[in-house]
């Protein structure tokens, strides 16, 4: 209908933005990208980081310079047959590089695990958020730590082991069993986001069919974020290795932010805040000219 509003300008959130640090989210007004820094050393995506410390904060600094919102730190893969460290290993594994990344960036961090005793660990060290891929369903103690320290917390989807007819509705019944956990341990709600778990146990075609419905779960109220970067339906869909997948990843986090995302967990920050800007500028009708005027 002519002159009607972009629909996310429409959403209704819990809360309308979200303080961490010096810096501000205010939902709806665009896409924030957070960066990926891998210490593990199999990571799917290739670019693990295990044990160099000096390497970790060099890329998030490059992440910061490059126009990042947030970062992603995670010691433990959590791509499929990965075997699960105990607490200590990840701790051995995270500590150092999350102090050096913290002193490399005055970006708001989210330690990437499951286990309650590792985020409290990061927490103290300079941490600022959490994101669960287990959505605080894995580890009891979790969303208790997390409503103690009053951090935001991405939780996440996640499908494996898990069975469901329809692809909304099993994430659904997910995103339910989160917010439940999060209400008994007295979370925030302004500190949640959402996210549905692109590639965690879901066929190539229902994640595919995840990105094109991700209107309906807007229902939630929350924030959503969503991880498609250079991932194996991207590969599958295209036939090429991990190293080639950057035109998909782009195709899949603009149709994203067609759909709603209000974050996108990225391994090539550069390129998807670019492509970012763009979606944004088309979806939500808010841009300002980039540093060539809008020329070209």
């Amino acid at each position: 209908m002519e002159g009607a509003e972009p629909h996310q300008l429409c959403r209704s959130y819990a809360a309308p933005s979200l303080r961490v640090r010096e810096h501000c989210i205010a939902w709806g007004e665009r896409t924030y990208v957070m960066g990926v820094v891998n210490l593990t050393p199999d990571s799917f995506s290739g670019d693990g980081l295990a044990g160099n410390p000096a390497a970790a904060a060099a890329l998030a600094a490059r992440f910061t310079a490059e126009g990042a919102d947030l970062i992603d730190v995670g010691a433990e893969s959590s791509r499929p047959g990965a075997a699960e460290l105990a607490p200590e290993t990840e701790l051995e594994r995270l500590m150092p590089a999350l102090q050096a990344i913290r002193c490399a960036t005055t970006l708001p961090i989210f330690v990437d695990t499951y286990h309650a005793e590792v985020a409290e660990a990061a927490l103290a060290a300079g941490a600022d958020g959490i994101n669960d891929i287990h959505g605080l369903r894995r580890d009891p103690a979790m969303a208790r730590v997390a409503a103690a320290r009053g951090v935001p917390v991405v939780a996440m989807h996640n499908q494996r082991g898990r069975q469901a007819e329809d692809v909304i509705a099993g994430i659904a019944e997910g995103f339910r069993e989160t917010l439940a956990e999060a209400v008994r341990a007295g979370i925030d709600p302004g500190n949640l986001v959402l996210d549905p778990g692109f590639g965690f146990g879901w066929e190539p075609h229902q994640n595919l069919e995840m990105v094109r419905r991700l209107p309906e779960l807007h229902g939630f109220g929350l924030p959503l974020l969503l991880g498609v970067s250079r991932k194996s339906t991207i590969g599958l869909v295209l036939g090429l290795p991990v190293d080639q997948r950057l035109e998909g990843t782009a195709a899949l986090v603009a149709l994203a932010i067609a759909g709603g995302a209000d974050i996108v967990r990225v391994h090539d920050v550069l390129a998807m805040r670019r492509v970012a800007a763009v979606a944004d500028a088309t979806v939500r009708g808010r841009w300002r000219a980039g540093p060539d005027g809008g020329r070209g």
